[in-house]
Protein backbone atom coordinates (compact mmCIF):
# COMPACT_ATOMS: atom_id res chain seq x y z
CA UNK A 1 0.00 0.00 0.00
CA UNK A 2 2.14 2.87 -1.31
CA UNK A 3 0.81 6.45 1.09
CA UNK A 4 2.04 9.87 1.16
CA UNK A 5 3.94 9.90 4.00
CA UNK A 6 3.33 13.34 4.39
CA UNK A 7 -0.40 12.67 5.26
CA UNK A 8 -0.38 9.52 6.10
CA UNK A 9 1.56 7.80 9.75
CA UNK A 10 1.73 3.98 10.43
CA UNK A 11 0.13 3.56 14.02
CA UNK A 12 1.55 0.91 16.19
CA UNK A 13 -0.18 -2.45 15.26
CA UNK A 14 -1.85 -4.64 17.26
CA UNK A 15 -1.64 -8.75 17.44
CA UNK A 16 -4.14 -8.94 14.60
CA UNK A 17 -3.21 -8.92 10.51
CA UNK A 18 -4.44 -5.65 10.31
CA UNK A 19 -2.03 -2.28 10.11
CA UNK A 20 -3.22 1.20 10.87
CA UNK A 21 -2.77 4.73 9.64
CA UNK A 22 -3.05 7.85 10.92
CA UNK A 23 -4.28 10.10 8.15
CA UNK A 24 -4.00 13.95 8.55
CA UNK A 25 -6.50 16.50 6.51
CA UNK A 26 -5.57 20.28 7.50
CA UNK A 27 -7.09 19.99 11.09
CA UNK A 28 -8.61 16.72 11.12
CA UNK A 29 -7.40 13.02 11.46
CA UNK A 30 -8.94 9.69 10.77
CA UNK A 31 -7.99 5.96 10.76
CA UNK A 32 -7.49 3.92 7.86
CA UNK A 33 -7.72 0.36 8.78
CA UNK A 34 -6.17 -1.94 6.10
CA UNK A 35 -6.63 -5.76 6.08
CA UNK A 36 -5.93 -7.82 3.89
CA UNK A 37 -5.85 -11.67 5.23
CA UNK A 38 -9.23 -11.93 7.35
CA UNK A 39 -10.56 -8.67 5.34
CA UNK A 40 -14.21 -9.57 5.90
CA UNK A 41 -13.93 -9.81 9.71
CA UNK A 42 -11.46 -6.92 10.30
CA UNK A 43 -13.37 -4.83 7.71
CA UNK A 44 -17.16 -5.41 7.54
CA UNK A 45 -17.85 -7.62 10.66
CA UNK A 46 -15.89 -4.62 12.17
CA UNK A 47 -18.16 -2.00 11.28
CA UNK A 48 -21.20 -3.71 11.60
CA UNK A 49 -20.24 -4.70 14.96
CA UNK A 50 -19.71 -0.38 15.88
CA UNK A 51 -22.59 -0.30 14.26
CA UNK A 52 -24.59 -1.91 16.82
CA UNK A 53 -22.58 -0.31 19.45
CA UNK A 54 -23.28 3.26 17.87
CA UNK A 55 -26.71 2.35 17.96
CA UNK A 56 -26.59 1.63 21.33
CA UNK A 57 -25.25 4.74 22.69
CA UNK A 58 -21.82 3.81 23.06
CA UNK A 59 -18.85 5.18 21.61
CA UNK A 60 -17.28 3.01 18.94
CA UNK A 61 -15.51 4.41 16.05
CA UNK A 62 -18.14 5.45 12.53
CA UNK A 63 -16.96 4.31 9.08
CA UNK A 64 -15.86 7.73 7.08
CA UNK A 65 -15.48 5.98 3.68
CA UNK A 66 -14.45 2.14 2.85
CA UNK A 67 -12.52 0.97 -0.32
CA UNK A 68 -13.64 -2.91 0.46
CA UNK A 69 -11.65 -4.20 -3.38
CA UNK A 70 -8.74 -2.42 -1.90
CA UNK A 71 -8.77 -3.57 1.67
CA UNK A 72 -9.64 -1.01 3.43
CA UNK A 73 -11.70 1.16 5.48
CA UNK A 74 -11.20 4.56 6.94
CA UNK A 75 -12.95 5.14 10.61
CA UNK A 76 -12.83 8.37 13.29
CA UNK A 77 -9.96 8.87 15.22
CA UNK A 78 -9.85 8.22 18.84
CA UNK A 79 -6.28 9.37 19.72
CA UNK A 80 -3.60 7.52 21.12
CA UNK A 81 -5.08 7.95 25.02
CA UNK A 82 -6.02 4.30 26.48
CA UNK A 83 -7.77 3.36 30.11
CA UNK A 84 -3.91 1.42 29.97
CA UNK A 85 -2.28 4.09 29.51
CA UNK A 86 -3.84 6.16 32.37
CA UNK A 87 -3.55 3.03 34.69
CA UNK A 88 0.17 2.90 34.58
CA UNK A 89 0.55 6.05 36.29
CA UNK A 90 -1.25 4.31 39.09
CA UNK A 91 -3.23 7.15 39.93
CA UNK A 92 -7.37 7.04 40.08
CA UNK A 93 -7.41 3.30 39.36
CA UNK A 94 -10.78 2.53 40.98
CA UNK A 95 -12.64 5.22 39.74
CA UNK A 96 -11.09 4.55 36.28
CA UNK A 97 -12.43 0.74 36.48
CA UNK A 98 -15.74 2.51 37.87
CA UNK A 99 -16.07 4.04 34.66
CA UNK A 100 -15.67 0.76 32.40
CA UNK A 101 -17.82 -1.15 34.59
CA UNK A 102 -20.69 1.30 34.10
CA UNK A 103 -19.93 0.93 30.06
CA UNK A 104 -19.90 -2.50 30.53
CA UNK A 105 -23.11 -2.70 32.23
CA UNK A 106 -24.33 -0.67 29.32
CA UNK A 107 -23.02 -2.84 26.76
CA UNK A 108 -24.30 -6.04 28.27
CA UNK A 109 -27.62 -4.40 27.87
CA UNK A 110 -27.28 -4.54 23.81
CA UNK A 111 -30.53 -6.77 22.52
CA UNK A 112 -29.60 -6.75 18.62
CA UNK A 113 -28.52 -9.78 17.26
CA UNK A 114 -28.34 -8.43 13.25
CA UNK A 115 -27.41 -5.83 11.73
CA UNK A 116 -26.77 -4.40 8.11
CA UNK A 117 -22.58 -3.93 7.34
CA UNK A 118 -21.83 -1.19 4.76
CA UNK A 119 -21.90 -4.08 1.98
CA UNK A 120 -25.98 -3.76 2.56
CA UNK A 121 -26.14 -7.24 3.71
CA UNK A 122 -27.11 -8.84 7.32
CA UNK A 123 -24.68 -9.93 9.86
CA UNK A 124 -25.64 -12.52 12.72
CA UNK A 125 -23.87 -12.22 15.78
CA UNK A 126 -22.16 -15.92 16.21
CA UNK A 127 -23.53 -17.69 19.74
CA UNK A 128 -20.36 -18.20 22.36
CA UNK A 129 -20.84 -21.98 21.99
CA UNK A 130 -18.88 -24.64 24.09
CA UNK A 131 -17.39 -25.85 21.11
CA UNK A 132 -16.05 -22.15 20.63
CA UNK A 133 -14.51 -21.83 23.91
CA UNK A 134 -13.10 -25.26 23.47
CA UNK A 135 -11.47 -24.69 20.31
CA UNK A 136 -10.07 -21.29 21.54
CA UNK A 137 -8.19 -22.79 24.84
CA UNK A 138 -6.81 -26.15 22.31
CA UNK A 139 -4.54 -23.15 20.84
CA UNK A 140 -2.34 -23.83 24.58
CA UNK A 141 -1.86 -27.69 23.17
CA UNK A 142 -1.51 -26.80 19.68
CA UNK A 143 1.34 -24.35 20.22
CA UNK A 144 2.37 -24.15 23.59
CA UNK A 145 2.49 -27.61 24.43
CA UNK A 146 4.73 -28.87 21.99
CA UNK A 147 7.15 -26.10 22.28
CA UNK A 148 7.94 -27.11 25.99
CA UNK A 149 7.36 -30.79 26.29
CA UNK A 150 9.06 -33.77 24.79
CA UNK A 151 7.64 -34.49 21.93
CA UNK A 152 6.49 -38.15 23.05
CA UNK A 153 4.47 -36.66 26.28
CA UNK A 154 2.73 -34.23 23.86
CA UNK A 155 -0.08 -36.34 22.47
CA UNK A 156 -1.06 -37.76 26.33
CA UNK A 157 -0.36 -34.67 28.22
CA UNK A 158 -3.15 -33.02 25.35
CA UNK A 159 -5.75 -35.63 25.85
CA UNK A 160 -5.98 -34.87 29.86
CA UNK A 161 -5.78 -31.10 28.97
CA UNK A 162 -8.73 -31.86 26.47
CA UNK A 163 -10.42 -33.93 29.17
CA UNK A 164 -10.32 -31.03 32.30
CA UNK A 165 -11.08 -28.30 29.76
CA UNK A 166 -14.07 -30.24 28.34
CA UNK A 167 -14.90 -30.81 32.14
CA UNK A 168 -14.70 -27.39 33.18
CA UNK A 169 -16.79 -26.29 30.15
CA UNK A 170 -19.54 -28.81 31.43
CA UNK A 171 -20.12 -27.05 34.62
CA UNK A 172 -20.16 -23.12 32.78
CA UNK A 173 -23.91 -22.63 34.59
CA UNK A 174 -25.46 -19.27 33.34
CA UNK A 175 -26.82 -19.16 29.56
CA UNK A 176 -25.41 -17.63 26.56
CA UNK A 177 -27.99 -14.40 26.75
CA UNK A 178 -25.12 -11.57 26.79
CA UNK A 179 -23.59 -9.28 24.40
CA UNK A 180 -19.74 -10.31 24.91
CA UNK A 181 -17.28 -7.80 23.08
CA UNK A 182 -14.74 -10.66 23.27
CA UNK A 183 -11.53 -8.49 23.92
CA UNK A 184 -12.86 -6.24 26.27
CA UNK A 185 -9.21 -5.24 28.15
CA UNK A 186 -8.09 -1.65 29.00
CA UNK A 187 -5.76 -1.74 26.06
CA UNK A 188 -8.98 -1.52 23.76
CA UNK A 189 -11.23 1.48 25.73
CA UNK A 190 -9.57 5.06 24.61
CA UNK A 191 -10.11 8.16 26.47
CA UNK A 192 -11.67 10.75 23.81
CA UNK A 193 -13.52 13.72 24.27
CA UNK A 194 -14.04 12.95 28.20
CA UNK A 195 -15.38 9.47 26.99
CA UNK A 196 -14.73 6.14 26.76
CA UNK A 197 -14.45 4.92 22.94
CA UNK A 198 -14.53 1.20 22.39
CA UNK A 199 -11.97 -0.32 19.87
CA UNK A 200 -10.91 -4.52 18.72
CA UNK A 201 -14.92 -4.89 18.30
CA UNK A 202 -14.58 -7.65 15.11
CA UNK A 203 -15.01 -10.59 17.38
CA UNK A 204 -18.26 -9.73 19.38
CA UNK A 205 -20.51 -12.81 20.23
CA UNK A 206 -23.48 -13.37 22.15
CA UNK A 207 -21.81 -15.21 25.13
CA UNK A 208 -21.89 -15.87 28.58
CA UNK A 209 -22.45 -12.36 31.06
CA UNK A 210 -18.95 -13.09 32.98
CA UNK A 211 -16.71 -13.09 30.23
CA UNK A 212 -16.11 -9.68 29.58
CA UNK A 213 -15.26 -8.72 33.04
CA UNK A 214 -13.14 -11.87 33.40
CA UNK A 215 -11.27 -10.25 29.91
CA UNK A 216 -11.09 -6.72 32.18
CA UNK A 217 -10.13 -7.89 35.37
CA UNK A 218 -7.34 -10.32 34.43
CA UNK A 219 -6.14 -9.01 31.75
CA UNK A 220 -2.49 -10.29 30.97
CA UNK A 221 -1.22 -6.64 29.68
CA UNK A 222 -1.31 -4.92 32.97
CA UNK A 223 -0.51 -6.15 36.82
CA UNK A 224 -3.31 -4.99 39.26
CA UNK A 225 -3.16 -5.99 42.81
CA UNK A 226 -5.43 -8.13 44.35
CA UNK A 227 -7.14 -5.23 46.31
CA UNK A 228 -8.08 -3.94 42.60
CA UNK A 229 -9.35 -7.06 41.02
CA UNK A 230 -11.30 -7.58 44.27
CA UNK A 231 -12.79 -4.06 44.42
CA UNK A 232 -13.88 -3.89 40.69
CA UNK A 233 -15.42 -7.45 40.77
CA UNK A 234 -17.37 -6.31 44.23
CA UNK A 235 -18.54 -3.37 42.21
CA UNK A 236 -19.58 -4.92 39.28
CA UNK A 237 -21.92 -7.65 41.83
CA UNK A 238 -23.11 -4.62 43.61
CA UNK A 239 -24.52 -2.76 39.95
CA UNK A 240 -25.81 -6.11 38.90
CA UNK A 241 -26.87 -8.09 42.40
CA UNK A 242 -30.69 -7.97 41.18
CA UNK A 243 -30.06 -9.82 38.10
CA UNK A 244 -27.46 -12.43 38.21
CA UNK A 245 -26.47 -15.69 40.62
CA UNK A 246 -23.88 -14.36 42.73
CA UNK A 247 -22.69 -18.18 42.86
CA UNK A 248 -23.19 -18.77 39.55
CA UNK A 249 -21.71 -15.62 38.03
CA UNK A 250 -17.89 -16.36 40.45
CA UNK A 251 -17.69 -20.37 38.81
CA UNK A 252 -18.33 -19.08 35.84
CA UNK A 253 -16.03 -16.30 36.19
CA UNK A 254 -13.47 -18.15 37.16
CA UNK A 255 -13.60 -21.11 34.64
CA UNK A 256 -13.87 -18.77 31.72
CA UNK A 257 -10.44 -16.58 32.89
CA UNK A 258 -8.54 -20.13 33.33
CA UNK A 259 -9.53 -20.66 30.02
CA UNK A 260 -9.20 -17.20 28.21
CA UNK A 261 -5.44 -16.77 29.82
CA UNK A 262 -4.65 -20.53 28.69
CA UNK A 263 -5.86 -19.08 24.99
CA UNK A 264 -3.80 -16.41 24.88
CA UNK A 265 -0.83 -18.09 26.03
CA UNK A 266 -1.36 -20.15 23.03
CA UNK A 267 -1.96 -17.19 21.01
CA UNK A 268 1.00 -15.35 21.93
CA UNK A 269 3.03 -18.79 21.35
CA UNK A 270 1.50 -18.81 18.01
CA UNK A 271 2.38 -15.04 16.96
CA UNK A 272 6.29 -15.96 18.30
CA UNK A 273 6.53 -18.63 15.77
CA UNK A 274 3.70 -18.27 13.16
CA UNK A 275 4.36 -14.28 12.66
CA UNK A 276 7.30 -13.63 14.28
CA UNK A 277 5.61 -11.27 16.68
CA UNK A 278 7.90 -12.32 19.48
CA UNK A 279 7.12 -9.18 21.77
CA UNK A 280 3.98 -10.64 23.19
CA UNK A 281 6.23 -13.88 24.68
CA UNK A 282 7.17 -11.61 27.53
CA UNK A 283 3.45 -11.47 28.89
CA UNK A 284 3.13 -15.51 29.43
CA UNK A 285 4.79 -15.26 32.49
CA UNK A 286 1.57 -13.02 33.53
CA UNK A 287 -0.96 -14.93 31.93
CA UNK A 288 0.71 -17.93 34.29
CA UNK A 289 0.40 -16.05 37.56
CA UNK A 290 -3.37 -14.84 36.75
CA UNK A 291 -3.96 -18.64 36.06
CA UNK A 292 -2.60 -20.10 39.16
CA UNK A 293 -4.34 -17.00 40.83
CA UNK A 294 -7.60 -18.65 40.34
CA UNK A 295 -6.77 -22.74 40.15
CA UNK A 296 -5.00 -22.46 43.59
CA UNK A 297 -8.10 -21.29 45.38
CA UNK A 298 -10.93 -23.01 43.70
CA UNK A 299 -11.51 -26.82 44.26
CA UNK A 300 -13.33 -27.47 40.59
CA UNK A 301 -9.95 -26.78 39.52
CA UNK A 302 -8.20 -29.67 41.33
CA UNK A 303 -7.36 -31.79 38.39
CA UNK A 304 -6.23 -29.24 35.81
CA UNK A 305 -3.81 -27.55 38.33
CA UNK A 306 -2.29 -31.02 39.22
CA UNK A 307 -2.02 -32.02 35.62
CA UNK A 308 -0.19 -28.00 34.49
CA UNK A 309 1.67 -28.66 37.96
CA UNK A 310 3.15 -31.99 36.84
CA UNK A 311 4.31 -31.05 33.92
CA UNK A 312 5.38 -27.35 33.62
CA UNK A 313 7.50 -26.31 36.31
CA UNK A 314 7.39 -22.46 38.16
CA UNK A 315 10.67 -22.22 36.29
CA UNK A 316 9.38 -22.99 32.98
CA UNK A 317 6.44 -20.44 33.15
CA UNK A 318 8.50 -17.84 33.82
CA UNK A 319 10.26 -18.05 30.70
CA UNK A 320 9.15 -16.08 27.86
Amino acid sequence: MNLDKKIFKKIKSDASFRVFFRKKSKEKTSVIVYAKKEKKKNLLIYDAINKILIKNGIKAPKILSNNYKQNFIEIEDFGNFSIYSNLKRKKNQSKLFKNVIFLLKKIQKIEEKKIKNFKNKNYILPLYSKKLLFNEAKLFMQWYVPKKINKKKVTKLNKKLSNEINYLLSKLKLKNDTFVHRDFHVSNLMISKNKIGVLDSQDAVIGNKAYDLASLIDDVRIKTSKKIKNSVYNFYIDLNKNKINKNYFKNDFEILSVLRNLKIIGIFTRLAIRDNKKKYLKMIPHAWELIESRINNNIIFYNLKNCLDNNFTKKCRMKK
